[in-house]
């Protein structure tokens, strides 16, 4: 990190009250969206830094501790640059619910504002944004304990796809929203439904949004970002990635734990079980994130009015500020 380069708390980095007043009685609050390896992290890290903001991951896989390679987040050098809420907040057997993530990114963005910031929502996870910008309320319906524990014994002996696939049949856009790797969403969706014989998408209250929002989208052309996802892959196992999930295995953490059906670890688990080769695993990993990046964009899609769309590249970060600034300012975004 260059030597002259001022500290997150500087004064000169604070975004004046003006621009922070509340229109509507709302406070702003920028959200940045887009595919994994499309550049979030660093064009978000820049504008934060430009614009004396600080950022609130809405990137379910950087919850958990000693996830770190595996989920490409951001390095301790970035976070030096810039703070960051809600990353390495539970441990890889600890289960962060919608409804515990949207009560902590409220908390982490109200304290933003507070101490006179903007604060910028980053992320892929397309329900962890829109529970959050969208004033979603998940489910109340009680845990059904029998019920989930016969949907786990089916997952077991039919596999998670199949469970799934009955998720499908019963509430086709619960299981688009839902990856089908994500077995405790899918089994709380199923047991919603069996349970209340009503649909779990139904069932999930949405109002206004208690921010005035300014959504950023970021692009590239698709086969440009499918090298940059290789080229990630790539570098993941340089810097370590089966290091990091042996040592997970080695504290303890089945590799059957929700947080382990990450891209990748369940991979680099059965590479060191002996079940599958190192290359079938970069293969394996390759293909799922590319079905990854496909479902991102049933959550943010291009025809969305509101989102603006930028493609990241050369100088975009200048643009987006711009446009950043306009927002502040109550001027029209173009």
């Amino acid at each position: 990190m260059s030597s002259n380069r001022p500290s997150p708390s500087t004064p000169s980095r604070t975004t004046p009250k003006r621009l922070l007043s509340r229109v509507g009685g709302k406070y702003p609050l920028v959200v940045i969206v887009g595919p994994t390896a499309v550049g979030k992290t660093d064009i978000s890290i820049q504008l934060a830094e430009q614009l004396g903001g600080e950022i609130v991951s809405a990137d379910s896989r950087l919850f958990y501790r000693g996830m770190d390679i595996g989920t490409a987040k951001p390095t301790s050098a970035e976070r030096l640059r810039i703070p960051h809420h809600l990353i390495d907040v539970a441990d890889p057997d600890e289960s962060w619910s919608l409804a515990v993530f949207q009560r902590a990114a409220a908390d982490a963005i109200g304290d933003i504002h507070r101490r006179g910031k903007i604060p910028f929502l980053v992320g892929g996870t397309g329900q962890y944004i829109h529970a959050v910008t969208h004033g979603w309320s998940p489910p109340t319906t009680q845990p059904n304990a029998p019920l989930r524990a016969v949907l786990e014994e089916l997952a077991k002996s039919q596999g998670n796809d199949w469970l799934h696939q009955r998720l499908a049949l019963l509430d086709p856009p619960a299981a688009l929203a839902i990856d089908p790797r994500n077995l405790r969403r899918t089994v709380r969706a199923l047991e919603v439904v069996l349970s209340t014989g009503l649909r779990f998408s139904d069932q999930r209250g949405q109002g206004a949004s208690p921010y005035r929002l300014l959504t950023i989208g970021l692009i590239r052309p698709r086969p440009e970002l499918y090298a940059r996802v290789d080229t990630r892959i790539e570098a993941m196992f340089a810097a370590g990635l089966l290091n990091e999930v042996r040592n997970l295995l080695a504290k303890g953490y089945s590799p059957d734990l929700p947080t382990m059906s990450a891209i990748g670890y369940r991979e680099c688990a059965l590479v060191l079980q002996g079940m599958m080769s190192l290359e079938d695993a970069k293969m394996q990993m390759r293909r799922l994130t590319r079905i990854f990046v496909r479902r991102q964009a049933n959550w943010f899609k291009a025809q969305d009015a509101e989102i603006h769309w930028f493609e990241a590249g050369e100088g975009i970060v200048g643009d987006i500020k711009k446009g950043i600034c306009a927002f502040l300012e109550k001027k029209r975004v173009v």
